[in-house]
């Protein structure tokens, strides 16, 4: 599933309501106060200065902070509403009125209860280490399995997908995992920044260890780390991960034995599935077959001492924020702190908030935290009118593929029948799960935690042999975040569509600027340079005619080489071939986004309504300013660097600079001429 933007965690929490907080977002989108700064450079130079510069400079990053921006600051909306709502939940039993609600109230109060997390310590995880610390060869496939159903991370990540050839059939899939550097080239290089996270990440492993009782020697980490270093020489880059044939290796139990032998991979599946749920379908899809045949490897040659030390790291890493201070204050120290730049935890409450959903709402109780969040904030107006946005640009981008002058008819028929077939989820599901078996315990925070994720296991497992639901929602409603998600759907949490990206008061132009381009950013991922490769039920199919696929190629590569040209940090560029599908999707989106506010235009035009100047703004000038206003963000050099390094998303000044400069409507739009820094002289147009 690919989403809008990278998630990181909120800015700092606003001495302010809700709807203050909304209404101020909303004020700042309809004023536009920051295009009448005249300090700042012309919109044809820089448009992203021309909006976001003022802001950009009075603005300081807090402490807690990686990253503040439009996203960040609806993040800390939200929080602070899901905040009270839960504060109340606690207060008031009666109003705990569904199964959901009861569970998340018990979650809440065992996460905030930091007094028994403390006096608790690891007794929770108790179980799992003791597995771990008892661990031979012969139970190293088991113990693998059964931290596998407990979603503890390690060489392989094993889980309950849709079959990328079959998109109407859940399947057994394996991908890589099991790195604690934050990216697999990290464990090769030698470079200021590798060597930084390096340190950085010893400090953390002896600290939890030492935490656990288990301190580790000099000689004892650097077997945990070469053991760690020899997995991730079998990990795909993330370039290499872009290609979904590459990740299809479908294999049953005896070609999985075959491709890596010395690991009982029959053992390996049947912990994960447990005795108490239904076996699974013959076929586990391997996304990256080398990390398989490494893991066998090392199964046999790692010394069992590295293996038990490093299953005990990953244990105690996964569950640190939900631990005592201890291992809080190291994986602060590593995870926000080295890593990103931070220098003091984010709130209690919303480290809280987003485990027990986590980071895209997908964890187990992220649906009930949306039950929550919908019943204090989200309107049916929205919702309406969220759709017929949605409509309106996916008519523009039917009229776009028509148009296309590169393409020839049979790949534009197959094109315009996937986009009819695509499912657009928006809001909320029309039903909340009833969490049947799911056992949370006021005072048993860690416990939860880990009892949530085996439930969610045991949910997904009962998948297997069912029919892929396309109306399922896997993200929570209140999600700051759109997605691209299987099954050809595009999806609209509740939580987005709340000002700055949407206000159902502002006029057409700001909303089209804003959700608008979302929308059509998320139409788009599923004709970028993975998502063309699926067909309109979802299938990993070809349907392009040979000439045209290469036409898109030589496109798409011409996206590569304009974001590989930007340096956001000195010496640090863009990888456009990491980011290439982010940023097909903000060019295809925004041309979309564009399109569709003619409609809407001449819809309003037809009706007898007038469209108006806004504060000496026309609409398309409106639409535009909208849009900067959206990826307006500030970040932390660390943070930047990582994302630069290990993330999908450009930074967000030149998701500005980069579409919008290849837009002749921009430059007819403010005027501006050849030459300027904000015109292409050969803009790129691929949707």
């Amino acid at each position: 599933m690919r989403r809008l933007f990278r998630v990181d965690r909120p800015m700092k929490p606003l001495n302010r309501t809700f709807a203050t907080t909304c209404l101020a977002a909303a004020a700042a989108l309809t004023a536009f106060t920051a295009a009448a700064d005249g300090d700042r450079p012309l919109a044809c130079t820089d448009f992203n200065a021309h909006v976001n510069g003022s802001w950009e400079a009075r603005t300081e990053l807090p402490p807690e902070r990686a990253r503040i921006g439009s996203f960040d600051q609806l993040r800390v909306a939200n929080d602070r509403l899901l905040e009270a709502a839960l504060q109340e939940l606690v207060a008031d039993p009666a109003r705990q009125t569904s199964p959901g609600l009861k569970r998340l109230a018990a979650f809440y109060r065992s996460g905030m209860d930091t007094s028994t997390i403390e006096t608790r310590g690891l007794r929770s995880l108790q179980p799992l280490l003791s597995r771990v610390d008892a661990l031979t060869r012969e139970t190293l496939p088991t113990v693998l399995g059964e931290l596998a159903r407990a979603q503890v991370d390690q060489p392989l990540a094993l889980f309950v997908g849709t079959d990328a050839k079959d998109a109407t059939r859940h399947v057994l899939t394996a991908r890589q995992s099991g790195l604690g550097l934050p990216d697999r080239d990290d464990y090769f290089k030698d470079d200021d920044t590798t060597r930084r996270l390096k340190a950085g990440y010893r400090v953390y492993v002896r600290a939890l260890m030492q935490a656990s009782g288990q301190p580790l020697d000099d000689a004892a980490l650097d077997a945990v780390l070469a053991l760690e270093t020899e997995i991730a020489r079998a990990h795909m880059t993330p370039v290499q991960r872009r290609n979904p044939t590459a990740t299809y290796n479908p294999h049953t139990l005896a070609s999985l034995q075959a491709l890596a032998p010395g690991f009982d991979w029959k053992a390996w599946v049947a912990a994960y599935v447990g005795a108490d749920t239904r076996a699974p379908a013959g076929t586990v899809v391997l996304s990256q077959p080398d990390v398989a045949r490494a893991l066998a490897v090392q199964a046999q040659q790692a010394p069992l001492s590295a293996w038990r030390h490093y299953l005990r790291l990953r244990v105690l890493d996964d569950h640190a924020g939900t631990l005592p201070q201890v291992f809080e204050d190291a994986s602060f120290a590593y995870r926000s702190g080295v890593i990103r730049g931070l220098q003091k935890p984010t709130p209690r409450v919303e480290r809280v908030i987003a485990l027990i959903g986590g980071n895209s709402g997908s964890a187990a109780m992220g649906q009930a935290l949306g039950e929550l969040y919908v019943s204090k904030a989200y309107s049916p107006v929205a919702q309406r009118r969220a759709l017929q946005m949605v409509d309106d640009i996916r008519m523009a981008a039917g009229e776009r593929i028509r148009k296309l002058p590169w393409m020839s008819e049979p790949t534009k028929t197959a094109a315009l029948a996937k986009l009819s077939a695509m499912v657009a989820q928006i809001g909320a599901p029309q039903t909340w799960p009833q969490y049947e078996g799911l056992v949370i315990e006021p005072g048993d925070y860690t416990g939860n935690r880990l009892r949530a994720n085996v439930w969610r296991t045991q949910e997904r497992l009962a998948d297997l042999g069912r029919p892929v639901d396309r109306t399922r929602w896997n993200t929570s409603a209140n999600t700051v975040n759109a997605f691209a998600a299987g099954g050809n759907r595009i999806v609209f949490p509740a939580g987005i569509l709340q000002p700055p990206f949407f206000d159902d008061k502002a006029d057409d132009a700001s909303n089209y600027g804003a959700i608008g381009t979302v929308i059509g950013h998320e139409i788009t991922h599923h004709f970028d340079d993975r998502g063309r490769q699926y067909d309109a039920v979802g299938n990993l199919r070809d349907w392009w005619q040979p000439a045209d696929a290469a036409a898109y190629k030589l496109r798409a590569e011409r996206v590569a080489q304009l974001y590989s040209g930007y340096e956001p940090l000195p010496g640090v560029r863009i990888n456009g071939h990491q980011m290439l599908g982010e940023n097909i999707s903000d060019f295809g989106g925004i041309h979309m986004a564009f399109d569709g506010l003619q409609i809407a235009l001449q819809r309003q035009r037809q009706a007898g309504l007038p469209v108006p100047l806004v504060d000496g703004l026309t609409p398309e000038q409106r639409f535009f300013t909208a849009n900067a206003i959206v990826w307006r963000s500030k970040m932390r050099e660390q943070a930047l660097l990582n994302q630069l390094r290990t993330g999908q998303h450009s930074p967000s000044r030149y998701r500005v600079l980069g579409p919008i400069s290849h837009m002749p409507a921009f430059g007819t739009a403010f005027g501006c001429k050849a030459g300027d820094a904000m015109v292409a002289a050969d803009p790129i147009l691929i949707w």
